[in-house]
């Protein structure tokens, strides 16, 4: 067994600056380290090498080993600093209570712990939560690191899991899960957001875009200062995420101004203003999105036809159209006069109206609507552009059979 006064020098020397050294020194000092201890950790260090030898490469080349008593040394010393928070009479404690081999793993464990947490809050550049082969290099890396490096970016990768957290906490009493998000790929402060607008509503889901667009239009009727007295953290949110969800309320409370400014719509600031695109979220839905431009158009078709849907009457629209005049689904006589003379002086142009059926006619219709329009076009152009038909008599009792023509 060697003794006490030449064991430390053995350990020292892997790396005199380590925080395991100082420990190690410590306990010794202070009586904590026995020289039984420092037999076993004599026994336990090369086993600890070649361990990590292999792992991350090969434990029969030397410039492997070497490295790999760097990183035994460094595993030990960034859990010590970290448990013991520069505690030397508590590290001493740890490596009196624990094998070597032990505060190693405890190191590594540390390390794998932060390579899979979070390095950001946008949801689509998160990896799962677990640790994997493709993070051995990473880990590689961070098992050389120092621990001031460590704890930086400890501290920032938790703050990032809070937010992250935050979110999903939220999201998920929305109705969205931490699937659904990170298919849609937000930012996590973006869905906070949200999460907060909503809560001042009676809504129990994620909004799509149209949702969201009338809440802020419903907001922007209120009395600006009573939101901002609304706009409040629900009382359900943990303890452990308010301080985070506060601080995405007060970006809230000053973006207000341009949120409450009805000069400006809302499909502006959120689609064509910088400092608002992707800062709020709402629900990507295609076949909502489908529904509402199907419902605008079939609204806005229903205002052009007043309500008609008879042939006569889309044939009246369509020749209009062909015609280049305003649209109208019933004509007078005189009215209907003057559109031949029109079409005789200026042209009908049949491929006008098949373009407005396709822009302006609902989706389910507009086969059928083409299939009348090339119809009646093939037998009433001729008609409608004959030079012999000098009084109109002709083309005028074709729109009276066919169009909508009092």
């Amino acid at each position: 067994m060697p003794n006490a006064s030449r064991t430390p020098n053995a350990v020292s020397h892997f790396d005199e600056r380590a925080f395991f050294e100082k420990a190690l020194h410590y306990g010794i000092a202070h009586g904590l380290i026995t020289p039984a201890k420092l037999e076993a950790m004599a026994q336990e260090a090369p086993k600890g090498m070649v361990q990590i030898a292999r792992y991350f490469g090969s434990e029969f080349l030397r410039p492997e080993l070497e490295k790999a008593r760097e990183r035994l040394v460094n595993l030990i010393s960034l859990h010590l600093q970290h448990a013991s928070h520069g505690d030397l009479r508590v590290a001493a404690e740890l490596l009196r209570d624990h094998s070597l081999l032990s505060r190693s793993k405890a190191g590594s464990d540390m390390l794998k712990a932060l390579i899979v947490m979070p390095q950001s809050t946008h949801f689509g550049m998160n990896e799962a939560s677990v640790f994997g082969d493709r993070h051995i290099a990473h880990l590689a890396r961070w098992s050389l690191a120092g621990y001031p490096e460590f704890l930086a970016e400890l501290n920032a990768r938790q703050g990032a899991a809070q937010t992250v957290q935050c979110a999903l906490w939220l999201a998920q009493h929305l109705g969205m899960s931490a699937d659904d998000l990170q298919a849609c790929e937000p930012d996590a402060e973006a869905v906070i957001r949200t999460t907060l607008l909503v809560a001042m509503t009676n809504r129990k889901e994620m909004p799509d875009w149209h949702q969201f667009e009338k809440l802020i239009q419903m907001l922007r009727r209120k009395d600006p200062e009573r939101v901002a007295a609304a706009l409040q953290i629900p009382k359900a949110v943990p303890q452990t995420l308010r301080t985070v969800a506060e601080t995405v309320r007060v970006s809230v409370l000053a973006d207000l101004p341009k949120l409450l400014d009805a000069r400006l719509t809302v499909r502006k600031l959120f689609d064509q203003t910088p400092a608002f695109m992707g800062r709020y979220f709402w629900v990507e839905d295609t076949l909502s999105d489908v529904g509402q431009f199907d419902r605008l158009r079939s609204a806005a078709w229903d205002k052009v036809t007043q309500g008609h849907a008879d042939d006569s009457s889309l044939l009246t629209l369509f020749v209009c159209v062909a015609a280049n005049v305003p649209p109208k689904a019933l004509l007078t006589s005189k009215a209907a006069l003057s559109l031949i003379r029109k079409i005789r002086k200026s042209g009908f142009e049949p491929a006008l109206a098949s373009t407005y059926i396709q822009t302006h006619a609902p989706q389910e219709y507009q086969d059928d609507y083409l299939q009348l329009w090339k119809d009646f076009v093939a037998e009433a152009q001729p008609t409608l552009l004959s030079d012999r038909d000098t009084k109109l008599t002709d083309a005028l009792a074709l729109l009276r059979r066919d169009c909508n023509v009092t």
